[in-house]
């Protein structure tokens, strides 16, 4: 079955972080945020800046070369988060729940949320704002160039 695609767009991926911070200020305090990179950078820092969190460790997984998923590999631990107590794990995305099982690994304690969810791997995150189906490919703003739409020329005429 070929893949869907879902265009998430600044603006809705700034609403959409912004939803998950008021999701999670009921679940907190948190001493610190880990950022899952590259993918959940974006949403750890809108997230951090609604709940006023100043910790924010990362974790550094590589997971897809282009559209073409692999097994995860840590090439950066988050060593200031200890086990995860106190902290919040934060991604764009849970897919297959590959790469939440290894960062639930290696942060038994901490929460894990994310932005969008599929269903394989939903049921491994805390809390996350919104399920896309598993054929979805989630084009985030960060992986698209802006289109640039030149102006119609004006006629004259009015509609």
């Amino acid at each position: 079955m070929a893949p869907e695609y879902l265009t998430v767009s600044w603006d809705q991926l700034h609403r959409d972080a912004r939803a998950l911070a008021q999701r999670l200020g009921k679940l907190g305090p948190f001493s610190g945020i880990v950022a899952v990179s590259r993918g959940g950078l974006i949403p750890a820092g809108i997230v951090a800046r609604s709940l006023g969190c100043r910790v924010i460790e990362t974790v550094c997984v590589v997971t897809y070369e282009g559209e073409t998923r692999g097994e995860p590999k840590i090439t950066k631990f988050p060593s200031a988060a200890g086990d995860g107590t106190g902290f919040v794990i934060i991604d764009d995305l849970v897919d297959t729940g590959a790469t939440a099982r290894q960062v639930r690994a290696l942060l038994p304690r901490a929460r894990l949320a994310t932005v969008y969810a599929k269903p394989a791997g939903k049921q491994l995150v805390d809390i996350f704002v919104a399920e896309v189906s598993q054929d979805t490919w989630i084009l985030f703003p960060w992986d698209s160039e802006p289109d640039c739409v030149v102006p119609r020329p004006r006629s004259g005429h009015s509609c």
